[in-house]
């Protein structure tokens, strides 16, 4: 039954452009380690994080 007192915590992030097979063939993106630091690191924040927001590895950014 879904719970229509709960509370969500929503964060929103942009990796950047990330190297995969995909993207090899252009010779761009980050490793994909380096773009996981910021989806791991909003995603181990406690429930007094930042909600609402969208984060690259420089923090908020404008929506």
């Amino acid at each position: 039954m879904f719970d229509t007192n709960a509370v969500g915590i929503v964060r929103v992030t942009e990796p950047g452009t990330t190297a995969t097979d995909m993207t090899a063939a252009f010779g761009i993106g980050r490793s994909p380690e380096e773009s996981a630091r910021t989806v791991v690191r909003l995603a181990i924040l406690d429930v007094d994080g930042p909600t609402g927001t969208f984060q690259d590895e420089t923090g908020q950014l404008r929506w």
